[in-house]
């Protein structure tokens, strides 16, 4: 058997075992200068499944808000020194749980809604983690008057929250030093 590694545009590693003629004709197929097929080459072969993993993950992010950008600007915004003082530094969860929110409403045009899952996974690469469960009860409970869900929360259903008029207010309260809460 012959292996072989390729490192494809969208940054995914796949690694091919098969004859040499197998792994030749994949390269080739792979190489940029053919368009890939519709399916994996051989799909009991581990390439193929590896060589489909790989394309699922480059479609899995259609759609869905780019996290790393939402961070991204929450550390290089103009607000970024305010935020960090009067709300990364200190400890309302409430705070804390609707930054994601209003960076998305203030800098992205509102343009999508965050689900819980997703503001698990902000505050964590902003070094201010709250576990999922968290946040969901904070969204759905003391911050309520304050967001907008897409639908009705039910169990295992993921909700997407907006921040309310009502709740764009507060936030710029809270950056200002001067909510009560």
């Amino acid at each position: 058997m012959t292996k072989a590694s390729l490192k494809l545009p969208n940054g995914a590693v796949v690694t091919l075992e098969g004859t040499p003629e197998e792994v030749r004709q994949l390269l080739e197929l792979y190489d940029g200068n053919q368009p890939a097929p519709e399916t994996p080459y051989r799909k009991k072969r581990k390439s193929g499944a590896a060589v489909g993993k790989a394309k699922s993950d480059s479609d899995s992010n259609d759609g869905k808000p780019n996290l790393n950008h939402i961070v991204t600007l929450t550390k290089e915004c103009d607000e970024a020194e305010t935020i960090e003082t009067q709300i990364l530094d200190r400890t309302a969860q409430v705070d804390r749980t609707l930054l994601p929110l209003y960076v998305v409403h203030e800098y992205l045009d509102n343009a999508f809604g965050l689900t819980s899952g997703e503001i698990r996974k902000i505050t964590t690469d902003l070094g201010i983690p709250i576990s999922q469960p968290n946040a969901s009860r904070t969204l759905s409970g003391t911050a309520s008057k304050y967001v907008i869900g897409d639908k009705v929360k039910v169990k295992g259903q993921p909700v997407r929250y907006k921040l309310s008029r009502r709740g764009v207010q507060y936030m710029k309260e809270v950056l200002a030093g001067n909510a009560n809460g």
